[in-house]
């Protein structure tokens, strides 16, 4: 009985690695091994990354808020406490959006928090 090794499972595997690796340099590219290596580690990058991605995002709305926030006399943490005391429903991605595109409307947003964090802590 002959010796069985898998030919086309593993070319059709080999095929699929090497397709990965199209763009990468030298030996990545055209040696398998190599470019196994390196098509594996770029994918644990790119889920790792994926969730990065919305980290960064996040702490770049919020610096534009806070920045934009701080121009009409607010801190960041006072904006979102008169906010959430408001009862106004608006995400970061939005009021970052507003700060940078269209700064009346994030200054009528500023006072109407402005107005409740001003109310909740004289009533306390």
């Amino acid at each position: 009985m002959p010796r069985a090794k898998g030919g086309p499972k593993t070319r059709r595997r080999h095929k699929k690695t090497m397709k990965q690796a199209k763009g990468f340099v030298g030996g990545r590219r055209k040696t398998y091994r190599q470019a196994r290596e390196t098509v594996e580690r770029g994918l644990t990058y790119a889920y790792r990354d994926r969730k990065q991605r919305k980290r960064d995002f996040r702490a770049l709305w919020i610096a534009r808020i806070n920045a934009a926030a701080r121009m009409h006399g607010l801190s960041y943490s006072r904006l979102v406490a008169g906010l959430r005391a408001a009862a106004v429903e608006v995400d970061r991605k939005m009021l970052a959006v507003l700060a940078v595109d269209d700064p009346r409307a994030f200054a009528e947003i500023a006072g109407l928090a402005r107005t409740h964090t001003a109310a909740a802590a004289s009533a306390s």
